[in-house]
């Protein structure tokens, strides 16, 4: 039987109870990943058409498919997200490279003088060290792990971005779109009001129609100038801000919106609410970035461990550099240190990690909540922005035959100007506003496409973390 030493026995004690409380310090991280809210079943709407990531094709306008893709290619701020991006998974590969062994080499040459014997001689010397620290508790390895889901969350913060840039360059689109067309109904209105104008002014002349008559038509004839105006800056102020959208110098571009909105497209299936923690990449961020703060937590109660690292050299030393690499010398030294005493330092950096990581729980519950709300606000008004457009277009028959009787009668001489005037505003106004309100459905429709999510930009290969 082995007999070991009372100095031994109790050096293994001391180590073992050393290693025992270390043991006892180790905490598993309670930090929860699933989502902090009780997910309804489905959406008070859907579709049958199951919805895409490229969702502006479904409006089948080359123009709006050539200014997306312009604007992938060129916006500015996606360009940023895309080298926060690249810095995010340099980041990420730095503090893997932690858990590397290093490896350094050093080369000297000198000369070394003797001044009480006046005689010089040269000196060689090379040498390679390495050092590595064991990951005895996963702490370079759970910080590895939380930079490189940080890195995820910026991918998917990349894709938040598309699909925000997406939408605002189809918003802006369809908006320019109906500007114009706003621009061409009041240019016929225009005419409309010229021509009548030229009808009272005759009247007037023939003692058929009072001065007031003819002054107020003109007052509507200008104040349709004015709008016209008005409707050509709006028009130039969209194109500037469409030409930001597409990474390019604001008027130094004109776009051709063409003449008519297009067709609304069928309601997209909108599945099940859990689906939108895979689709939204907000929410995929925000989970990311939750089990990051998880990896943090774990890294900072590690940190109040010891640690336990290791370094080597291999050196040689000559007087001619021919025989430098004759003779060799190691060096192999482990050390162990751990922490006594630090006023509080680490254990306050682990409470603060996990409120960290709950803010962050708490974050990514208020993110599900704001999509099922986006989702379901948009269902909501383009159901009622039907029902508006349906009204207006029974007004606008209504109003259209109303302008032709008080007309007639007008120029009969049985009805009253006030009258006549009062229906050609209300018509007028109707065309417009059915114009906006079509303008505002296919409005809806792109946030219910930005609500319900994707990945515009395609999927990232970048590898996953190790748990």
């Amino acid at each position: 039987m082995a007999q070991y030493s009372p100095r031994f026995l109790h050096r293994f004690f001391c180590s073992f109870l050393l290693f025992a409380c270390c043991l006892s310090c180790v905490q598993n991280p309670s930090v929860p990943s699933n989502p902090p809210l009780d997910l309804p079943l489905s959406f008070s709407m859907t579709g049958q058409k199951a919805v895409k990531s490229g969702w502006w094709l479904s409006f089948h306008d080359p123009g709006l498919d050539n200014l997306v893709n312009r604007a992938f290619s060129n916006n500015f701020s996606l360009h940023i997200a895309r080298n926060r991006l690249s810095a995010a998974k340099s980041a990420a590969r730095q503090t893997g490279a932690r858990l590397v062994p290093s490896l350094d080499t050093q080369g000297k040459v000198g000369t070394k003088h003797d001044y009480t014997r006046d005689n010089s001689a040269d000196s060689f010397h090379f040498s390679l060290a390495a050092s590595y620290e064991v990951d005895l508790w996963g702490r370079l390895a759970a910080a590895r792990d939380a930079a490189v889901f940080e890195a995820e969350a910026s991918q998917a913060d990349l894709q938040t971005a598309a699909i925000t840039l997406a939408a605002e360059v189809a918003k802006t689109w369809y908006n320019l779109v109906e500007t114009t067309m706003q621009l061409r109904l009041l240019q016929k209105q225009h005419e409309t009001n010229s021509r009548i104008l030229d009808l009272i002014t005759t009247r007037f002349r023939a003692g058929l129609a009072g001065a007031p008559d003819m002054l107020q038509q003109r007052q509507l004839v200008e104040s349709t100038v004015e709008e016209l105006a008005v409707m050509r800056q709006n028009i130039s102020l969209l194109e500037h801000q469409l030409s930001l959208l597409l990474g390019e110098v604001p008027g130094t571009y004109h776009f051709n919106p063409g003449t008519s909105l297009p067709h609304l497209p069928p309601l997209p299936q909108t599945g099940i609410p859990g689906e939108l923690l895979t689709r939204r990449p907000d929410i995929e961020r925000e989970s990311l970035r939750l089990q990051a703060a998880g990896k943090r937590v774990a890294s900072a109660i590690a940190d109040r461990l010891p640690r336990l690292s290791i370094s080597a050299e291999l050196s040689s030393t000559a007087e001619r550099a021919s025989q430098l690499f004759d003779n060799w010398f190691t060096n192999l030294l482990a050390n162990l240190t751990a922490p006594l005493l630090d006023g509080g330092l680490r254990k306050e950096e682990v409470n603060r990690q996990e409120a960290l990581a709950k803010q962050q729980f708490y974050q990514y519950g208020q993110t599900i909540l704001q999509a099922i709300l986006e989702v379901e606000d948009n269902l909501a008004r383009e159901k009622e922005q039907q029902k508006i457009i349906d009204s207006l277009v029974r007004q606008l028959h209504f109003a259209e035959s109303t302008v032709s009787h008080v007309s007639i009668r007008y120029r009969q001489g049985v009805e009253n100007y006030q009258r006549v005037l009062q229906a050609l505003l209300f018509h007028q106004k109707l065309q417009r506003n059915l114009l906006k309100a079509r303008r505002l459905q296919i409005e809806y429709r792109i946030g219910l496409y930005r609500a319900l999510g994707g990945h515009p930009l395609g999927s990232d290969n970048s590898p996953k973390p190790r748990t």
